[in-house]
């Protein structure tokens, strides 16, 4: 028989073990911000001028949907102008059942529209200013491509007899523009 022979065992020391784990935490993290900083997007904002207003953070909610309506429905206005050599009247674009223009429910709950073709513009005057304004689509006659929508929010929106910018814009119409930036979805607003 061996004699009884103690063997003292000692615990491994987690000093060791937690200082490896906090300098690979600290290099996952100094790696991680530098690649944040590195690649990180720069924030450039396109100021509107006084005549302007955003077509996703000025307009209300009525307002953003006829600015939509607008903007699908030019493509239809090109293909009937194409086709007769004019800009089709507003109440032909009712009768084929084209947003604004349409007099349905929606129609109504956006300030109810009185649509009218003044030239080369759409004009589209408020029934209830206070949920929307009154809308005017100019299509240069020169440049189809060439569209401008502008906006009065006054209970009697005035037209100029020319349609040129600066008459448009002393006749208190302000010209909607939509500004395509990364920025737009990441603001909260509260």
């Amino acid at each position: 028989m061996n004699p009884a022979s103690t063997q003292v065992v000692r615990p491994a020391g987690a000093g060791h073990e937690t200082l490896y784990v906090l300098l690979l935490c600290a290099l996952i993290l100094s790696v991680a911000a530098t690649v944040v900083l590195w690649r990180g997007e720069k924030s450039e904002s396109q100021s509107l001028a006084s005549h302007q207003l955003d077509a996703r953070r000025d307009l209300s909610a009525g307002e953003q949907g006829i600015y939509a309506d607008l903007r699908v429905t030019l493509d239809e206005i090109r293909l009937l102008q194409a086709e007769s050599q004019a800009l089709p009247s507003p109440e032909e674009l009712a009768a084929e059942g084209f947003a604004p223009f349409a007099q349905d429910a929606s129609s109504v709950s956006r300030g109810g529209h009185a649509w009218q073709l003044q030239g080369q513009a759409y004009l589209g005057l408020s029934h209830n200013p206070q949920v929307a304004g009154s809308f005017l689509m100019h299509i240069a006659a020169d440049a189809p491509d060439k569209v401008e929508i502008w906006l009065n929010r006054s209970p009697s929106a005035p037209l100029p007899k020319a349609l040129d910018e600066q008459q448009l814009i002393s006749a208190g119409w302000q010209q909607v523009v939509a500004q395509f930036d990364a920025g737009v979805t990441r603001q909260h607003r509260h």
